[in-house]
Protein backbone atom coordinates (compact mmCIF):
# COMPACT_ATOMS: atom_id res chain seq x y z
CA UNK A 1 0.00 0.00 0.00
CA UNK A 2 1.39 3.70 -1.06
CA UNK A 3 2.19 5.83 1.81
CA UNK A 4 -0.15 9.22 2.28
CA UNK A 5 2.90 10.80 1.73
CA UNK A 6 3.59 8.63 -1.95
CA UNK A 7 0.03 9.80 -2.32
CA UNK A 8 0.22 13.41 -1.90
CA UNK A 9 -2.84 13.13 0.79
CA UNK A 10 -0.45 14.59 3.35
CA UNK A 11 -1.18 18.22 4.13
CA UNK A 12 2.27 19.73 5.13
CA UNK A 13 1.95 21.90 8.60
CA UNK A 14 0.84 25.30 8.87
CA UNK A 15 3.23 27.85 9.43
CA UNK A 16 2.90 29.58 12.80
CA UNK A 17 2.01 33.03 10.76
CA UNK A 18 -0.51 30.77 9.11
CA UNK A 19 -2.20 29.14 12.24
CA UNK A 20 -2.43 32.56 13.61
CA UNK A 21 -4.72 33.57 10.29
CA UNK A 22 -6.74 30.92 11.00
CA UNK A 23 -7.03 31.46 14.38
CA UNK A 24 -8.08 34.96 13.86
CA UNK A 25 -10.44 34.26 10.89
CA UNK A 26 -12.39 31.71 13.89
CA UNK A 27 -12.89 34.40 16.05
CA UNK A 28 -14.06 36.59 13.74
CA UNK A 29 -16.87 34.14 12.45
CA UNK A 30 -17.53 33.14 15.68
CA UNK A 31 -18.18 37.15 16.78
CA UNK A 32 -20.21 37.78 13.59
CA UNK A 33 -22.57 35.06 14.72
CA UNK A 34 -23.88 37.62 17.12
CA UNK A 35 -24.91 39.93 14.36
CA UNK A 36 -28.14 40.56 13.95
CA UNK A 37 -30.69 42.39 11.86
CA UNK A 38 -31.13 46.03 12.44
CA UNK A 39 -28.15 46.59 14.30
CA UNK A 40 -26.47 49.13 15.34
CA UNK A 41 -22.63 48.25 15.68
CA UNK A 42 -19.30 49.31 15.98
CA UNK A 43 -16.49 47.92 13.71
CA UNK A 44 -12.63 48.21 14.74
CA UNK A 45 -9.59 47.95 13.65
CA UNK A 46 -7.12 45.35 12.14
CA UNK A 47 -6.44 42.31 11.09
CA UNK A 48 -9.03 40.27 13.17
CA UNK A 49 -11.75 43.00 11.95
CA UNK A 50 -10.32 42.23 8.41
CA UNK A 51 -11.86 38.75 9.03
CA UNK A 52 -15.05 40.16 10.64
CA UNK A 53 -15.77 42.22 8.11
CA UNK A 54 -15.42 39.46 5.43
CA UNK A 55 -17.66 37.34 7.31
CA UNK A 56 -20.37 40.31 7.68
CA UNK A 57 -19.86 41.28 4.33
CA UNK A 58 -20.98 37.13 3.00
CA UNK A 59 -24.08 37.70 5.05
CA UNK A 60 -25.28 41.28 3.00
CA UNK A 61 -24.12 39.55 0.01
CA UNK A 62 -26.62 36.78 0.45
CA UNK A 63 -29.70 39.29 1.55
CA UNK A 64 -28.90 39.27 5.45
CA UNK A 65 -28.36 41.89 7.50
CA UNK A 66 -31.21 43.95 6.98
CA UNK A 67 -31.35 47.70 8.27
CA UNK A 68 -27.66 46.92 10.13
CA UNK A 69 -25.81 50.36 10.20
CA UNK A 70 -22.25 50.63 11.17
CA UNK A 71 -19.25 53.18 13.40
CA UNK A 72 -15.73 52.75 11.40
CA UNK A 73 -12.75 53.58 13.77
CA UNK A 74 -10.83 54.40 10.73
CA UNK A 75 -11.04 55.37 7.41
CA UNK A 76 -9.76 51.97 6.36
CA UNK A 77 -12.19 49.59 8.65
CA UNK A 78 -14.99 52.16 7.20
CA UNK A 79 -13.28 51.96 3.11
CA UNK A 80 -13.82 48.35 3.35
CA UNK A 81 -16.68 48.05 5.11
CA UNK A 82 -18.27 50.31 2.51
CA UNK A 83 -16.70 47.99 -0.27
CA UNK A 84 -18.60 44.94 1.12
CA UNK A 85 -21.43 46.58 1.50
CA UNK A 86 -22.46 47.57 4.59
CA UNK A 87 -24.02 50.55 5.51
CA UNK A 88 -21.24 53.25 7.43
CA UNK A 89 -22.88 56.43 9.27
CA UNK A 90 -20.91 58.15 12.08
CA UNK A 91 -21.26 57.51 15.82
CA UNK A 92 -23.49 60.64 16.62
CA UNK A 93 -25.75 59.59 14.04
CA UNK A 94 -25.99 56.08 15.02
CA UNK A 95 -26.47 56.93 19.05
CA UNK A 96 -25.84 53.87 21.73
CA UNK A 97 -24.48 50.80 19.85
CA UNK A 98 -26.03 47.24 20.54
CA UNK A 99 -22.32 45.85 20.00
CA UNK A 100 -18.81 46.82 19.05
CA UNK A 101 -16.53 44.48 18.24
CA UNK A 102 -12.83 44.62 17.91
CA UNK A 103 -9.55 42.76 18.46
CA UNK A 104 -6.40 43.35 20.95
CA UNK A 105 -2.81 43.24 21.15
CA UNK A 106 -2.82 41.75 24.70
CA UNK A 107 -5.41 40.10 27.13
CA UNK A 108 -4.51 39.42 30.08
CA UNK A 109 -5.86 37.21 32.98
CA UNK A 110 -7.60 40.07 34.60
CA UNK A 111 -9.05 41.09 31.74
CA UNK A 112 -7.15 44.52 30.86
CA UNK A 113 -6.38 44.88 27.40
CA UNK A 114 -3.84 46.62 25.46
CA UNK A 115 -4.69 47.94 21.68
CA UNK A 116 -3.26 50.62 19.34
CA UNK A 117 -0.90 48.56 17.29
CA UNK A 118 -3.09 49.95 14.42
CA UNK A 119 -2.62 53.48 15.97
CA UNK A 120 -6.73 53.77 16.35
CA UNK A 121 -6.96 53.28 19.88
CA UNK A 122 -8.75 56.77 20.70
CA UNK A 123 -11.59 56.04 17.81
CA UNK A 124 -11.59 52.27 19.30
CA UNK A 125 -12.19 53.03 22.89
CA UNK A 126 -15.27 56.07 21.90
CA UNK A 127 -16.64 52.91 20.23
CA UNK A 128 -16.51 50.75 22.67
CA UNK A 129 -18.01 52.70 25.67
CA UNK A 130 -20.78 53.80 23.20
CA UNK A 131 -22.10 49.92 22.60
CA UNK A 132 -23.84 47.79 25.27
CA UNK A 133 -21.81 45.07 24.53
CA UNK A 134 -18.10 45.32 23.76
CA UNK A 135 -16.77 41.98 21.84
CA UNK A 136 -12.75 41.09 21.52
CA UNK A 137 -11.68 39.00 19.33
CA UNK A 138 -8.68 37.45 19.59
CA UNK A 139 -6.44 34.66 18.69
CA UNK A 140 -4.81 32.63 21.75
CA UNK A 141 -1.08 33.89 21.10
CA UNK A 142 -2.32 37.45 22.43
CA UNK A 143 -3.32 36.05 25.57
CA UNK A 144 -0.35 36.95 28.30
CA UNK A 145 -0.03 36.49 32.05
CA UNK A 146 0.33 40.55 32.98
CA UNK A 147 -0.60 43.34 29.99
CA UNK A 148 2.83 44.90 29.94
CA UNK A 149 5.16 47.82 27.73
CA UNK A 150 4.60 49.15 24.94
CA UNK A 151 1.01 50.55 25.68
CA UNK A 152 0.61 52.64 22.67
CA UNK A 153 -0.27 56.56 23.13
CA UNK A 154 -1.79 59.33 21.04
CA UNK A 155 -0.41 62.91 21.73
CA UNK A 156 -0.87 66.28 20.99
CA UNK A 157 1.33 67.24 18.47
CA UNK A 158 2.20 70.62 20.45
CA UNK A 159 5.35 70.72 22.47
CA UNK A 160 5.32 66.58 21.83
CA UNK A 161 9.05 66.52 23.39
CA UNK A 162 7.37 68.21 27.17
CA UNK A 163 4.97 66.00 26.80
CA UNK A 164 7.36 62.90 26.10
CA UNK A 165 9.41 63.80 28.88
CA UNK A 166 6.74 63.36 31.46
CA UNK A 167 6.28 60.38 30.36
CA UNK A 168 9.16 59.12 30.43
CA UNK A 169 10.40 56.47 28.84
CA UNK A 170 8.43 56.68 26.21
CA UNK A 171 9.09 57.96 22.38
CA UNK A 172 7.42 58.16 19.13
CA UNK A 173 7.08 55.49 16.85
CA UNK A 174 7.39 55.94 13.18
CA UNK A 175 4.29 55.38 11.81
CA UNK A 176 1.44 57.95 10.08
CA UNK A 177 -0.99 59.73 12.56
CA UNK A 178 -3.83 58.75 14.41
CA UNK A 179 -6.94 58.90 11.91
CA UNK A 180 -7.44 62.04 13.76
CA UNK A 181 -4.22 63.98 13.50
CA UNK A 182 -2.10 62.82 16.81
CA UNK A 183 0.95 61.54 16.83
CA UNK A 184 1.28 57.93 17.88
CA UNK A 185 3.80 56.99 20.85
CA UNK A 186 4.33 54.50 22.98
CA UNK A 187 5.06 53.98 26.80
CA UNK A 188 7.88 51.78 27.43
CA UNK A 189 8.15 51.71 31.16
CA UNK A 190 7.41 49.22 34.03
CA UNK A 191 3.75 48.41 34.40
CA UNK A 192 3.19 46.96 37.78
CA UNK A 193 -0.26 48.24 38.14
CA UNK A 194 -2.46 48.66 34.73
CA UNK A 195 -5.44 50.85 36.87
CA UNK A 196 -2.54 53.00 38.18
CA UNK A 197 -0.78 53.55 35.19
CA UNK A 198 -4.07 53.84 33.33
CA UNK A 199 -4.60 57.32 35.34
CA UNK A 200 -1.61 58.11 35.44
CA UNK A 201 -1.33 58.66 31.70
CA UNK A 202 -4.71 59.68 31.26
CA UNK A 203 -3.46 62.87 33.82
CA UNK A 204 -0.88 63.97 31.96
CA UNK A 205 -1.65 66.73 29.88
CA UNK A 206 -0.65 66.62 25.91
CA UNK A 207 -2.02 62.55 26.42
CA UNK A 208 -5.32 62.46 24.03
CA UNK A 209 -5.97 58.69 24.98
CA UNK A 210 -3.88 55.41 25.51
CA UNK A 211 -4.04 52.07 24.96
CA UNK A 212 -5.08 50.21 28.04
CA UNK A 213 -8.33 49.12 28.15
CA UNK A 214 -10.14 48.13 31.56
CA UNK A 215 -12.21 44.83 32.27
CA UNK A 216 -14.79 47.76 33.01
CA UNK A 217 -15.22 48.03 29.17
CA UNK A 218 -15.38 44.65 27.98
CA UNK A 219 -18.46 42.51 27.66
CA UNK A 220 -16.71 39.10 26.32
CA UNK A 221 -13.73 37.42 25.19
CA UNK A 222 -13.79 35.15 22.04
CA UNK A 223 -10.36 33.41 21.98
CA UNK A 224 -9.60 30.92 19.16
CA UNK A 225 -6.69 28.34 19.16
CA UNK A 226 -5.96 24.83 17.74
CA UNK A 227 -8.36 23.33 20.63
CA UNK A 228 -10.95 25.94 19.21
CA UNK A 229 -13.33 29.11 20.12
CA UNK A 230 -13.03 30.04 24.07
CA UNK A 231 -15.32 32.29 25.51
CA UNK A 232 -14.41 34.58 28.47
CA UNK A 233 -17.34 36.54 30.35
CA UNK A 234 -15.84 40.55 30.66
CA UNK A 235 -16.91 42.95 33.79
CA UNK A 236 -19.28 44.34 31.83
CA UNK A 237 -22.58 43.00 32.27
Amino acid sequence: MASSRATGSEQPPLSDAESIARHKRSAARAAAEEVRDGMRIGLGTGSTVAYLLDALGERVAAGGLAGVRCAATSPATEQRARALGLTVAGLDELGELDVAIDGADQVDGDGWLVKGGGAAHTREKIVAAAARRFVVIVSDEKLVRRVHAPIPLELVPFAVGTTLAKLAPAELRDVPHSPDGGLIADYLGALDDPRELAARLSATPGVVEHGLFEPGLVSSIVIAGEAGIERRAGAKR
